[in-house]
């Protein structure tokens, strides 16, 4: 069965190829008729989703999601809210939707504060101690590199101000600086970064650890350490959390166990974050393209599948896939899945059409005819990447596309990626457009009759 499929899924991908790409062969009108009837058709189809993408509309989700509510780490109550909105969204279109909710590994939450007005950004890795209610209030001592040797009899129940660097691994850091007796530790980066030090321990610490910049570091060296100033760091567990997947289902009427598009993009962001481009940008477009579709004629079900904990290891969308019966896994023609579609950053001028082997599929195929059709100003590449939620419906054999904009000949993203600079500033209405128009069209080009 699952053979048949693929199968059919390249004579189709072929057929979109030869009415799209290249010029008929001249041998008969017998030929060429039926050819041009297909061109024809795919042009009417075009222009449902040409004439009714609003970027504008797409822009104000953007906002919404990256201003109002702001970062939206996996487990956390902004990411629970966004949820909530866009299931509501998709409700008020009339689509039958979907929740799924699905256990994530505890996550570690903190913050800095110098005072109760100041707050520094924080990363707080994965296998950090937890403090009590109220946080670890302490002196702030400098311990160099982490070093047996830069341990002082001062860093006793005080917090150790660390630098990376030195050949010494973060565990090796913190290790010291629990044996020499220290609260907590606080490690900053030896390179500039907007994004705050997330450091990998590897193993469970006794006592908290925070990351910070590079910036930030010096500046409590220079202006904390050694003084009999406080500072507060406060480390808490998230445990038992939980992420979502919200999906809208479209079927075709009459048509008993059709073919199955799965659009995708994922709504959470890294902490700091407000995610803007990432991935704000793609789950706004996946809404505009719910919203233009749910009424459009299809003769394929169309999902929309917005999930969660994207940023801690893909683990919505593989839940997502790991809830698919063997039959719709045989009935999957493919996944479109968008992330950072919305870049206003100027040397991101390709549209990168990721796929796990690096390899065409259906959907490739189809996005570079419709592309061809629609004129896309964007050049399109094929590019061999995993690193998005693509990944998990390829691992299924179902032929996935992450769409992302990058540099071309680097492959470079945008600077602003995973930062607090991640922001609308930098959002694009006209690229928001063009993936749109791009996504929305290859997927009523297979779906819509």
């Amino acid at each position: 069965m699952k053979k048949i499929r693929k199968s059919s899924a390249v004579v189709l991908s072929a057929l979109l190829l030869s009415s799209s790409f290249y010029a008929l062969p001249a041998q008969t009108a017998d030929a060429a008729g039926p050819q041009s009837a297909v061109a024809a058709n795919l042009k009417g189809k075009d222009q449902r989703i040409l004439a009714r993408f609003d970027a504008n509309r797409a822009y104000e989700d953007v906002r919404y999601m990256s201003v109002d509510i702001g970062p939206r780490v996996a487990g956390t109550a902004a990411e629970k809210e966004t949820a909530d909105w866009i299931k509501n969204r998709l409700l008020s279109y009339g689509l039958d939707v979907q929740v799924q909710e699905f256990k994530i590994p505890d996550t570690m939450t903190g913050e800095i504060r110098l005072s109760s007005t100041q707050e520094v950004l924080t990363t707080i890795p994965v296998g950090s101690g937890a403090t009590q209610e109220g946080g670890l209030q302490a002196k702030l001592v400098d311990a160099g590199f982490g070093r047996v040797t830069d341990f002082t009899e001062a860093v006793k129940g005080n917090i150790a101000l660390i630098s990376r660097g030195e050949g010494l691994t973060f565990a090796a850091k913190v290790q010291n600086a629990a044996a020499a007796g220290a609260a907590g530790v606080i490690l900053y980066d030896n390179v500039e970064s907007a994004a705050p030090l997330n450091p990998s321990l590897g193993f469970e610490s006794s006592i908290p650890v925070a990351g910070v910049t590079r910036a930030s570091g010096l500046a409590l060296k220079a202006d904390y350490a050694g003084t009999d100033k406080n500072v507060t760091l406060q480390v808490k567990r998230l445990s038992n959390a939980v992420s979502t997947n919200i999906i809208a289902t479209r079927t075709p009427k009459h048509i008993k166990n059709p073919d199955i598009i799965h659009v995708s993009a994922h709504y959470d962001s890294v902490p700091f974050a407000p995610g803007a481009s990432d991935n704000a940008s793609g789950t706004s477009v996946l809404l505009e393209l719910a919203r233009i579709l749910k009424s459009y004629p299809i003769d394929k079900e169309i999902r929309f599948v917005f999930v969660g904990a994207e940023e801690i290891g893909l683990l919505g969308s593989k839940y997502y896939v790991s809830q698919l019966s063997a039959d719709e896994k045989n009935r999957s023609l493919g996944n479109f899945n968008m992330d950072m579609v919305g870049t206003s950053w100027e040397n991101a001028t390709a549209i990168f059409m990721n796929t796990v082997d690096g390899k065409a599929n259906i959907v490739s195929e189809t996005a570079k005819a419709a592309a061809k059709r629609i004129g896309t100003p964007s050049e399109l590449i094929l590019f061999e990447r995993g690193a998005s939620d693509h990944v998990s419906f390829h691992e299924a054999g179902i032929a996935a596309v992450n769409f992302i904009r990058r540099e071309p000949g680097t492959a470079a993203l945008e600077p602003y990626y995973h930062t607090p600079q991640d922001t609308l500033q930098y959002i694009s209405k006209e690229r928001l457009q063009e993936a749109g128009e791009l996504v929305g069209v290859s997927v009523y080009s297979l779906a819509g009759k």
